[in-house]
Formats: structure tokens, sequence, C-alpha cells
């Protein structure tokens, strides 16, 4: 490690580190140090170095469509922008898209998302802990800069963060006109970004708070302040009879086949032996999900195995290997579905339920029937249940429509 380089010391202690007070006596220096050093206005843009245009159209197969129409909602600099509701199904590249896009425009923003901000109090909290630029460490308790529980007193609180960082913004293009900073944020707007919207409608207060995020934007009457509201559901799951200016929708749709392998594709070792895995998985998997994280935990397991026959991982197979690899393979398939795609009985009954809700949002559910067809013949479909209480759709009949000519 050179002389200007800092040692990265995590909270995480070993049992040396922690036995060694002159190491222990280090780690808290360094802690010290970067808890103690002020956040700016700057930090509240994404990353050190914006990204170029090509670099983020490439970074997101299938979603280039929904990059340009965000751009052009999102308007040139200082451009007041209306509430965005940003949906689809889950692990669709949302909020990877739009973080992105934030990147790229160097524009500063605030992220909330209400998987981790799971009460109406944690969320204004954290808020006003990005506006105030304010961080939580050991000196000052791990404490908020403000308590706030109340959507009156987040109002007004809000108000009078979203005030100083503007005129800090302000002041700064002023300063920065004869030379441009890299990682300085751009404009004077600052965004607010609420992830994982769906989530609140299961608070206990849920009834108020939704109305009242919707309704920010009329109450703030700010027009250097942007909303952008990311969900899994539809905008039509968030009806109120509440009179707010309602959202422009940004519709995500599910990946294509030809999505998911540009996306699988990345990042690997030998592309032409993936290539041919994907040919033999990624159709039959499809069918099923095509959720990302889904097929990323199913896949490398199975590749791990469609390589076992091989001596050498960067050789390129020809027709005759691929066969032989398939036939290695193909014993391993159907278990795999079976193991992966595992849906909990009681999970399936509270989903039933919200089937409408679900279609609107455009979420992929596969009911019995489909299942059927999938499978193969009506009749040969099955459901189990085993002894922990889930239910096994046993899909192998799809990988019995595959023959050895569908590698070739």
């Amino acid at each position: 490690m050179g002389e200007e380089e800092s040692p990265q010391i995590t909270r995480r202690t070993t049992r040396a580190s922690s036995s060694n007070p002159n190491l222990n006596s280090a780690a808290e220096t360094v802690l010290h140090n970067c808890n103690s050093q002020p956040l700016t206005h700057n930090d509240l843009v994404y990353g050190d170095e914006p990204i170029s245009f090509d670099d983020l159209i490439c970074s997101f197969p299938g979603r280039r469509i929904q990059i340009l129409e965000l751009l052009q909602l999102l308007g040139p600099l200082n451009s007041p922008v209306i509430p965005l509701f940003i949906y689809g199904g889950a692990c669709r590249g949302k909020t990877s898209t739009v973080l992105q896009i934030f990147r790229h425009l160097n524009r500063p923003f605030v992220y909330s998302s209400c998987l981790t901000c799971y009460s109406p109090r944690i969320l204004f909290e954290s808020i006003l802990n990005q506006l105030l630029l304010h961080r939580k460490h050991e000196g000052n308790g791990y404490s908020s800069a403000k308590r706030c529980e109340r959507p009156s007193e987040f109002v007004n609180l809000l108000r009078e963060a979203l005030g100083n960082i503007i005129n800090s913004l302000k002041g700064n293009m002023g300063k920065s006109n004869s030379k441009k900073l890299v990682g300085q944020a751009k404009g004077q707007i600052i965004y607010l970004i609420f992830d994982n919207l769906e989530l609140v409608r299961d608070w206990e207060k849920s009834s108020n708070i939704l109305p009242f995020l919707f309704m920010l934007y009329d109450i703030m009457k700010m027009p250097e302040v942007g909303l952008i509201f990311i969900s899994n559901t539809s905008p039509d799951t968030y009806y109120f009879n509440t009179g707010y200016t309602e959202p422009v929708p940004l519709y995500f749709p599910e990946y294509t086949e030809d999505d998911l392998r540009q996306i699988l594709m990345r990042n690997q070792c030998n592309p032409k032996l993936y290539s041919s895995f994907l040919d033999v998985l990624l159709r039959p998997f499809s069918r099923i999900t095509r959720r990302v994280d889904e097929l990323s935990t199913a896949f490398p397991a199975l590749y791990k195995k469609y390589c076992e026959p091989l001596s050498d991982l960067g050789i390129f197979p020809n027709e005759k290997m691929k066969r032989m690899l398939f036939s290695h393979l193909q014993p391993h398939i159907a278990p795999s579905l079976n193991e992966i795609f595992r849906v909990e009985a009681g999970h399936n009954k509270d989903k039933a339920k919200g089937k409408g809700n679900a279609r609107k949002a455009g979420v992929s559910e596969a009911s019995d029937e489909e299942l059927c067809k999938i499978g193969g013949a009506e009749g040969n479909c099955r459901t189990r249940v085993t002894n922990e209480g889930t239910w096994n759709f046993p899909i192998g009949k799809v990988i019995s429509h595959i023959s050895v000519s569908h590698i070739c």
C-alpha cells in the first residue's frame, strides 16, 4: 500500500485487530476522520464522475426507450418537472436506470427507499438528513438531524432544508461558470426519489401517508423541486380522490429473451461457451420467469454442472461438444426449475386476492392453466404439496420438449 493511500478499515474488526492496540487505534482514527469530514451539496450527486450517454445505454439492454423518455421528461438543466411515476414488475431495472441517469446528468437528488425506511418517521428523517447534509455516526449517537413524525412537521422542515440547499446550488453555479469541477452538482433543481412505494400500503398509517406523498408537489409549490416515485405496481393501485397533480407514468416492460441474453452475457470469461449454455436453458427458464435475480441465482450452479466434462474452460465448443455438454446437463434442469421457483402455499393464496392489481401493474403471474400450457398437455400438469407447506410446480415437461437439435 502506498504512502498516499488510506487503509480500508471497516466497522467490523477481527480478533487480531481488536487485540492489537496499535491497529485498533488506527482504525478508530480513520473512522473518526471519515465521519468528521463535513458533507457538501456535491455529495448529493451519484458517484465521483458522470458517465457518457453511450455508456448509459449500453449498461441497460432493452431500456433505450425508457432512458430516452425519462431524459426527455427531466428536460434541460434547471427545467421544472412535474412528478414522475415509474412502474413495472420487480427486477426490471427501474431503480438502477434512474440512478444511472442522474449519474449521467450529474444532478443532485435525494434517494429514499420505503424498504429500508419502513415507517413515516424513518422516511421523513432520511430525507431531511440528506438535505441537511447530516451523517449519522458514533459522535452524534447515530441520531438524525431533526426528529420528525408528523407530515405537517415534515413540510415545514423540508421547505427550510430545500431552501438552504437550493441557495447553495445557486451560489455553486455562479462560482463554477469559469471552471468545470468533476463531481460537482449541476443545476439548481433537486429531485426527491421515493423507491418501493408499494410497500407504504402496508404501513399503519398508509391511508394518510400515500395521499400526502402524492400531494407533496402541490403542498410545496417549489419549482426547484422534482418528485420521482418508483413502484412495482401501476398508478391505478394508488388512486385517491384528493385532487393532487397526477404524476406522469413511465412503464418498464418485462425483459425479452434477447434482453436477458445480453444481460447474462456480460462479464463472462468465455462468451462462446456461456452462449452455448444459454442456448439450452434460457428459453425454458424464461417461460417461467424473466426476473434477472432469479435467473442469476439459478444459472451459476447449472453452468458449473454444464462445464464439468471440460478440462479447459477456455475452449470454444463445436457442435459435437455442445451435444455432449447438453446430455450431461439435461438431468439437472428439471430439478433446478422445481427448486428455484418454489412458492409458499400461503403466499400463493395472498397473491390470488390481489391478482387483479398485479395484472394492472404488468406483473407476470402464471396461473395453473398457464403452467399447464407451459408444461405440455393440461392433463399432465400436477401440483403437489410438500411437508414443508410449499407448492412445487413440476415443470420438467418443459425440458422434455427440448431436443439436442435445439442447441445446434
